[in-house]
């Protein structure tokens, strides 16, 4: 039989729904600013109509609802969105490290300018030809002294330079390797809660955001494929779940079928390790450890060939990377080798032409034949660090005379002769072998200085590209979970109005049980 006071709970029930959508508004509301936060709405449902179906139901011409109730409180989000913005945000995560590598770099070598190495080479030719004219001033050969002086420093320069700002990188790369394994920690911890609080019919909405906030920092530093997981028990239909994530690489493909995180908890909880070679001036090797790890890391897979793309990836790429010292690549090492193999090529040519020369014959000295322009002495064969310790012969920073302007002949040295300086001068066309190729000393260096600009072009292309691709899905993304304000207030004044005539359908009902309860039964008293 039908209740009295079905009326009553009709009407109660819908002033508690309402008033649990305006409490999600003001939620909405108060977290319109919060970086991460995703609006949420109440899911309104039916309350199972009288009577219930069964043999015993009684007979009545039709089901009468009950009211409504919250169902859930759900995120307002579209899962795809966030796939496509975390795949572009990647590939902006490692363009942009790359091109700020480069753009460093480029700062570092300041070319085209007054005080770019090219430039300073021009002005030593330069000099040379002047002193080919009057080999015998003291002016002319103070000026080769300190142009050869200038273009040895400028290879120190650029080599300490260039060697300091990679070292720089090997710190970033250590820090970005801790924040990656805070944000697996964090991650792990969340999922945690997530498992523990969804199978008793909670949607945990707000552990929802974190969860998204730090899946898209980790997009950006290394690529990564998400997947959710289901809760047991009897979690409720807008439950998310907790996430699995995988280490992927650059086609979306599962690495080794590395987990960087469980969404179930079977797994051991996972970090990341870089090494670095012996001298700590590359990385040697790219890990993933069970957090408590403890065994010989030679051990364990080494994925350096495989490094999943995105911030950390450029880093390793700009820094230097390799099985061993003799074979490491990256942008840094490459430029400081190109910078060796030029001073390296550029003072044995030039001292091989010096030394056939004489110097300055004087008062107190005949002319000389056998000195060198340039010190190499530390520097081995392999020209390896040839652009850090080149510097001027202690024969010529000792006395401009040591200068071998003069070519000389069977009749010795004559007055005048500035045959070899001529032949020092035009060593600018002379074409030598650098990296089993021939080029003029100009061209090489034109040709790494070259081969820089387009690498930075091409990275900056790549930046703005793809951030203009982010920036579009971001746009989607926000205008479906961000809070409008606009919007809520619409909906605020809707649960409002429906609270308020709920409110009055209780003193209607309040009404008629008055009438009922007083006003029957008093006929004839």
């Amino acid at each position: 039989m039908q209740s009295t006071f079905h009326g009553l709970e009709t009407a109660r029930r819908a002033m508690m729904t309402q008033q649990s959508a305006l409490h999600t508004t003001g939620h909405n509301i108060a977290n319109a600013n919060t970086p991460g936060y995703t609006r949420q709405r109440v899911n309104f449902t039916q309350t199972e109509p009288y009577p219930s179906i069964g043999m015993n139901a009684p007979r009545v011409p039709g089901h009468l609802g009950t009211g409504v109730q919250a169902g859930s409180i759900q995120r307002v989000r579209e899962a795809f969105l966030d796939v496509q913005f975390r795949n572009e945000n990647n590939k902006v995560g490692y363009w942009d490290a790359r091109y700020n590598a480069l753009e460093k770099m480029e700062d570092v070598l300041n070319e085209p300018s007054e005080q770019g190495l090219s430039r300073q080479i021009d002005m030593f030719w330069t000099a040379l030809q002047d002193l080919s004219v009057d080999p015998e001033d003291s002016g002319a050969r103070s000026v080769v002294r300190q142009r050869a002086t200038a273009v040895a420093e400028t290879f120190n320069f650029l080599h300490s330079s260039l060697t300091t700002i990679q070292s720089d990188y090997q710190n970033e790369i250590s820090v970005t390797e801790d924040e990656v394994n805070a944000i697996l920690h964090r991650l792990e911890s969340v999922n945690a809660q997530i498992r523990e609080t969804e199978p008793h019919g909670y949607v945990t909405n707000d552990l929802y955001d974190e969860q998204d906030h730090l899946l898209d920092q980790l997009s950006s530093i290394v690529n990564i494929k998400v997947e959710r997981e289901k809760s047991g028990g009897q979690p409720n239909p807008a439950a998310e779940g907790a996430v699995t994530v995988w280490l992927v690489n650059d086609q979306g493909q599962p690495i080794n079928d590395i987990k960087l995180v469980d969404g179930q908890g079977i797994e051991s909880k996972k970090k990341v390790d870089i090494s670095f070679g012996e001298d700590g001036n590359y990385v040697n090797g790219f890990r993933v450890l069970d957090e408590d790890f403890e065994g010989d890391i030679e051990s364990a897979p080494n994925l350096l060939d495989m490094m999943p793309r995105g911030e950390m990836r450029a880093l390793i790429e700009a820094f230097g990377h390799g099985p061993d010292a003799e074979n490491i690549q990256g942008l840094y090492p490459d430029m400081l080798a190109n910078l060796d193999e030029m001073a390296f090529v550029f003072a044995t040519h030039l001292n091989e032409i010096h030394s056939d020369g004489y110097t300055l014959a004087t008062d107190n000295q005949e002319a000389q034949q056998g000195i060198l322009l340039f010190d190499l002495e530390s520097v081995p064969e392999t020209g390896v660090g040839a652009a850090s310790q080149i510097k001027l012969s202690a024969a010529i920073q000792t006395s401009l005379n040591n200068i071998a302007a003069a070519t000389g002949g069977p009749d010795g040295v004559f007055s005048g002769d500035g045959s070899n300086a001529k032949r020092l001068a035009d060593a600018k066309d002379d074409p030598l072998t650098f990296n089993d190729d021939l080029a003029t000393v100009s061209s090489f260096y034109q040709g790494v200085i070259g081969q820089m600009a387009v690498d930075t072009s091409e990275a900056m292309r790549m930046v703005r590209s793809n951030e203009s691709l982010r920036d579009s899905v971001d746009y989607r993304r926000q205008s479906v979970s961000n809070v409008s304000l606009d919007e809520e207030m619409t909906m605020m004044i809707q649960y409002q109005h429906a609270y308020n005539a709920a409110a009055r359908n209780i003193t209607m009902v309040d009404e008629m049980l008055d009438r009922i309860i007083n006003g029957m039964g008093v006929v004839g008293r």
